[in-house]
């Protein structure tokens, strides 16, 4: 059983597989969505399927990527955004599932067991980009769902959702490779997009990578993440706790012990 408080296996750098995001790029088709949920045998949306025509759409259990368009109300100033798991290089959801229903892959896709999760939820709570949803219609057979990279499959070749992407939007490849091509992009068209790669540095780093020609926090991006992984921050806390309960109980008994006492009622 794995403990809570473990800090989760990581990739080696090398290894680690991301997919580039360029939101520059996104129309807003949904046509990965529509792909997602073909690999994934997870219902399909009802039409209309494009950002332009229904409303926005939203993270379920049973649907693990969303495109949304986010930003002003006219075409040239809003974005198509795509969201789903971020794939953290090292991941909260694992460090705390106390029994390894989410674990990390030697890649650094983070996959997700049914048959091991009892349904506590410290995944849901600890993610910093509220991406894990809980199966809240069923209390019987706990669920949370959430994009798994496509890496549960026996034959994986990226994921579907990169494949069927027609602008080039997403691009799939090694963390270090996206990160040369992201780069690259922004050396080129400084006049396009944001000086900023969102994943590289957030959380300690992130296999998705987001490329913008806006500012993210207007794009609902989360703001303020620590550069470092969440599961370091807990150990840093975690160390110093059993000397703080220590030092607490050494207090209370000096405190007790220069009280006045109460004497005994009379009988």
């Amino acid at each position: 059983m794995a403990s809570a408080a473990a800090t989760p296996p990581q990739a080696s750098g090398a290894e680690r597989i991301g997919v580039l995001v360029d939101l520059t790029r996104c129309i807003g088709c949904r046509a990965c969505v529509r792909a997602c949920n073909d690999r994934n045998d997870l219902p399909q949306d009802p039409q209309p399927t494009s950002v332009w025509d229904g409303p926005a759409q939203t993270l379920t259990y049973q649907r693990w990527t969303v495109v949304n368009r986010i930003g002003q109300s006219t075409a040239q100033e809003g974005s198509s955004v795509k969201q789903q798991c971020l794939h953290c290089l090292e991941p909260a959801c694992v460090s705390v599932c106390p029994v390894g229903a989410l674990r990390q892959l030697d890649s650094g896709a983070v996959i997700y067991r049914q048959e091991r999760c009892i349904g506590c939820r410290y995944c849901v709570f600890a993610c910093p980009f509220g991406i894990p949803k809980f199966q809240w219609d069923s209390g019987v057979t706990p669920v949370i769902g959430k994009c798994q990279f496509c890496a549960q499959h026996a034959t994986f070749d990226g994921p579907a959702c990169v494949k069927a992407c027609p602008t080039g939007a997403l691009k799939f490849g090694t963390r270090e490779e996206l990160l040369f091509e992201a780069r690259a992009r922004l050396h080129a068209r400084p006049d396009r997009y944001l000086n900023h790669i969102y994943g590289e540095q957030e959380v300690g780093g992130t296999s998705w990578l987001y490329l913008s020609g806006q500012p993210f926090e207007r794009l609902g991006f989360p703001q303020g993440l620590p550069s470092v992984g969440l599961p370091r921050l807990t150990w840093v806390a975690l160390k110093v706790l059993p000397a703080a309960v220590t030092v607490l109980a050494v207090i209370m008994s000096l405190a007790s012990s220069l009280l006045p006492r109460r004497p005994p009622p009379s009988s």
